[in-house]
């Protein structure tokens, strides 16, 4: 049996903490191993800790949740943030995913969306809610299809490289994609990893947010 993804839980709200720890703990494969109310106590529990993932909520007395991620993309960098918060709008959206989030959930979603959100940015992979989907499709409208030809997109990036960067922007996970290139997920998160080297992008989610800013992915489908 494998282990339990470990969660550090970060929220100034004694209430909400004492809930989502009670729905976390009575998951078989999630382990709570701690608890921060605000940014600082959050990034001093996480090199302590090193949990797999933090539940991040950004308005926070002290140290707000976007300071936080970003301390924590440089000191734990292989801890996984998932936002989850009542902030839904765009500046916080897009300063999570610049932080270094890997997902971002409204504290509103159903139950199971949480649980899936955490087991997804536990592998590796992005989780964002669909109320944000139209804030990307915003920015990348804003920005307009001027990147299309970006060099970026290919140059640098070996033949397997660019087949691997194409399914990850159509939301493939790293078994789906090893299955259909014939190489293991290890051969496949590590692709990813030198993906993201080369391209400058230190997150799943900043890739895709990438991929369709720069037409891998076509909104308009």
């Amino acid at each position: 049996m494998s282990q339990p993804i470990r969660l550090l839980l970060v929220d100034d709200h004694d209430v909400v903490r004492a809930g989502i720890h009670a729905l976390l703990d009575a998951q078989p494969d999630m382990q709570v191993v701690g608890e921060a109310a605000n940014g600082v106590e959050a990034v001093a529990r996480a090199v302590e800790l090193r949990p797999d993932v933090v539940l991040m909520d950004i308005a926070m007395p002290e140290m707000d949740g976007i300071e936080a991620t970003r301390r924590l993309s440089e000191c734990c960098p292989d801890a996984a943030v998932l936002a989850l918060t009542v902030h839904e709008g765009r500046e916080s959206f897009f300063a999570m995913l610049r932080a270094g989030a890997s997902g971002y959930v409204p504290k509103c979603a159903a139950t199971e969306e949480l649980l899936l959100a955490i087991r997804a940015v536990a592998r590796g992979e992005a989780y964002l809610h669909s109320s944000v989907t139209p804030l990307l499709l915003q920015d990348h409208l804003r920005h307009g299809h001027g990147e299309q030809h970006d060099c970026r997109v290919t140059c640098g990036l070996t033949e397997r490289e660019q087949q691997v960067l194409t399914l990850l922007a159509e939301g493939l996970l790293n078994r789906e994609i090893g299955e259909e290139l014939g190489i293991s997920p290890k051969t496949v998160a590590r692709h990813r990893e030198n993906i993201m080297r080369k391209l400058g992008l230190h997150s799943r989610t900043e890739l895709v947010k990438y991929a369709i800013r720069v037409g891998l992915i076509d909104v308009e489908e």
